[in-house]
């Protein structure tokens, strides 16, 4: 199985926010996570859009994990490299 660390989409209608999972990359977008590393509100203020895991980030990474490019924008604006 290989997993991909991608956006799971919640919220209603004009109003999304996502949640930053580890998936197996063949899964749909709303299907099973394997596990939750933070949040994405992209509505929200600045300096609260976004929470993650920074440990678990990078533990799933160094386990061979594939970043979506979404994922990777937003990692590299909290400057978690990748």
């Amino acid at each position: 199985m290989s997993a991909s660390i991608r956006l799971k989409r919640f919220g209603t209608k004009k109003r999304p926010y996502y949640r930053i999972v580890v998936m197996d990359k063949r899964a749909p977008r709303d299907g099973k996570t394997i596990e939750e590393l933070g949040y994405y509100h992209p509505i929200e203020a600045e300096d609260k859009q976004v929470l993650i895991n920074e440990d678990r980030v990078k533990a799933w990474l160094q386990d061979g994990a594939i970043v979506s490019d979404t994922v990777h924008r937003i990692l590299n604006k909290k400057n978690i490299s990748v």
